[in-house]
């Protein structure tokens, strides 16, 4: 710590020449020089060749005709997906008839019951204050929809990401094959596969619910096979001195000891679950995502926000209930603790009955509160006050087309005008430096992938809109976070709005984005910044948070000031958690593509969402793919090895 305020050493050309991140970019030109002259001779063309492209309609457009043709008939839509369809639909229209049974008295009851044994008089509160809300802002029949539907989705989710996560937790091979499926789940944007889900199932609840697992099954995965992978190797030696069978040694050692993760593994299935409500509203989900989908299509804020404030608070409120039962677990019962969950579920039934016996099952209208009409006026004001004409400095209408020329228009034109070949040496060049050849032929790979489907320059608008988005957050982002991290009343302020940015469904806030920004990209951007910022602010704050206090001090003692703590100690030493922050910031911009095409987006998101609205499986699927495959690529080229990353660190 006695150099923080010398002058570094100068690197002359004898050390530039030895360190390993030329070495590799020298070996690269070199591969270069051999091999772009002779693709430029056999194929000459600034974009990605045509004969290089493989044309996936034909066979797309014949499996969908197939489906169509047979989904009536062959006994596998007869025998299977026929029984299981039915099987959602009697269990979604079991748990939302028994909800409304047992009235809104009871259920906010049983809820409040749950979260005082599991939390605490404090969460217990909490959670009745929100059902009420749900109930006061005449959401009450939408909200028993939604967390009808929530609840049979998350059980198949959880059963389904069980099965997967054991398979890959006790067999190396299962998670190696795994490992690629479960990517493409999470990657693969929704609307992508809404299509063949709605080919198979129609629209309705069924297709809904096997929407809502594909994308909320896979945390279960990973997080079952990551907590039975590691287990106390001690502990399943000894009980297997004891002479248990496999079975034993499952069931009595390794799912007890990672029963911590598989509860967070439920956490984070019911939150991913949650944030499917609206986008699983477009194939007929109804409940509260429908009322968003609906005030979409109306540009009501109003409205929109009175159907998303209560998918925050469920979500909200499922996320404190499971991280206190998690952080429960492996501690000592408490004494009576049985005869207290049966005094609390005879609570929960006397206030249910006597809702049934007062006629008071449904919410009273009454007690609605309506909130459309003043949220709508503030938002025309805004929009009145602040979309043009503004002083100065101009109205947002006017950022966002001085944004779009000036730097979107430049960065998509720019993109599209670099030779194939260019493009994919610079991501095989940024992949090497941060990695390993193996992640540079990965990320390579994944780029080229794209031109073989045939959807080079709207991939290259997506990205061009994508490195845009995030490099707003990360300048944002980084801001908040190093002050939020310095400051505990910052942070103890921005934690509600984060929790708030990040439970609500996006379609919420492009509703405002739209009205403020108009159409085009601009307004894609902006949805993608404000959904990726909270994650960005969090991931650095945290990070900074971490340094080692030691290390502080000491350069303190040495007369360093907080400038410099900040530039040549704080920043260095939490440069992973900053390396992710960047990750996570590419990841979730990219979420938001498909979002940002029904707001004139344009590009592989527009694409994925005419697909869909077309029933056109070729465009939406290959788009859909083109994305995973910009995922995989950023991915790679943000991500470093375990091995460097703990060098640099």
């Amino acid at each position: 710590m006695a150099t923080i305020t010398a002058n570094p050493p100068r690197v002359g050309l004898p050390a530039l020449l030895k360190h390993r991140a030329v070495h590799k970019l020298l070996l690269l030109a070199l591969a270069a020089a051999i091999l772009v002259p002779l693709a430029n001779a056999r194929w000459a063309s600034g974009t990605w060749p045509s004969a290089l492209t493989v044309d996936f309609s034909e066979p797309l457009a014949k499996a969908s005709d197939w489906i169509i043709d047979n989904r009536d008939s062959h006994p596998l839509f007869l025998y299977f997906f026929g029984h299981v369809s039915n099987v959602v639909v009697i269990a979604v229209r079991a748990v939302y008839l028994t909800l409304l049974a047992v009235g809104w008295a009871g259920v906010t009851a049983l809820g409040a019951l749950v979260a005082w044994r599991v939390a605490g008089v404090r969460l217990a509160l909490g959670t009745a204050a929100a059902f009420l809300a749900c109930g006061l802002l005449g959401m009450w029949v939408p909200t028993m929809q939604t967390l009808a539907l929530m609840v049979v989705a998350v059980l198949a989710s959880v059963v389904v990401g069980a099965v997967l996560g054991l398979a890959a937790g006790l067999s190396d091979r299962m998670d190696r094959m795994l490992r690629p499926v479960l990517d493409t789940m999470q990657v693969l944007p929704a609307f992508a596969y809404l299509l063949p889900v709605v080919l198979v199932f129609g629209i309705g609840v069924p297709a809904a619910v096997l929407a809502t697992v594909i994308y909320a099954a896979p945390p279960m995965a990973r997080l079952t096979s990551l907590g039975l992978r590691g287990a106390d190797k001690g502990v399943l030696e000894a009980v297997e001195s004891l002479g248990s069978t496999a079975r034993q040694r499952l069931l009595t050692a390794r799912i007890p000891l990672a029963r911590k993760e598989l509860l967070l593994g439920l956490n984070q299935t019911i939150m991913m679950a949650l944030s499917m409500a609206v986008i699983a509203a477009v194939i007929g989900a109804g409940g509260l995502g429908d009322r968003v989908y609906q005030a979409l299509a109306s540009v009501d804020v109003g409205a929109a926000l009175a159907a998303g404030i209560p998918i925050v608070l469920l979500a909200v409120v499922l996320d404190r209930v499971t991280g206190a039962a998690g952080e429960k677990l492996g501690a000592e019962p408490e004494p009576h603790s049985g005869r207290g969950w049966l005094l609390a579920l005879a609570g929960v039934v006397v206030v249910a009955v006597a809702g049934r016996l007062a006629g008071r099952l449904d919410w009273p209208e009454s007690w609605i509160v309506g909130i459309a009409e003043p949220v709508n006026r503030a938002v025309d004001w805004m929009t009145a006050h602040l979309y043009s004409g503004v002083p100065v400095v101009g109205g947002t209408a006017d950022w966002a087309g001085h944004f779009t020329t000036w730097v979107l228009d430049p960065m998509r034109d720019g993109m599209q005008a670099l030779p194939w070949w260019s493009v994919l040496l610079i991501v095989a060049a940024l992949a090497w430096v941060i990695g390993t050849w193996r992640t540079a032929l990965t990320a390579v790979l994944a780029m080229a992938a794209i031109g073989v489907l045939g959807v080079w320059k709207p991939s290259l608008d997506t990205l061009s809109q994508v490195l845009a988005a995030v490099a707003v957050t990360l300048v944002v982002g980084f801001a908040v976070g190093i002050a939020a991290a310095r400051s505990d009343r910052l942070e103890r302020a921005l934690r509600p709005v984060l929790d708030v940015f990040q439970t609500m469904p996006q379609f919420v806030y492009l509703i405002p984005v739209v009205a403020l920004f108009g159409v085009g990209r601009a307004p894609a951007v902006a949805a993608a910044i404000v959904y990726a910022l909270p994650a960005v602010v969090r991931i650095t704050t945290q990070g900074l948070r971490q340094v080692d206090p030691a290390a502080l001090e000491s350069s303190s003692s040495l007369g360093a000031t907080s400038w410099q703590q900040l530039r040549q100690v704080q920043l260095p030493l939490a440069r992973p958690a900053l390396l992710l922050a960047v990750n996570q910031g590419l990841v979730l911009v990219l979420a938001v593509v498909v979002i940002g095409g029904l707001v004139g987006g344009g590009a592989l998101g527009y694409d994925v969402v005419f697909g869909l609205a077309q029933g056109d499986l070729a465009t939406g699927l290959v788009a859909g793919a083109a994305i995973v495959c910009l995922g995989l690529m950023l991915d790679r080229v943000t991500q470093p090895t375990e091995r460097r990353a703990k060098k640099g660190a």
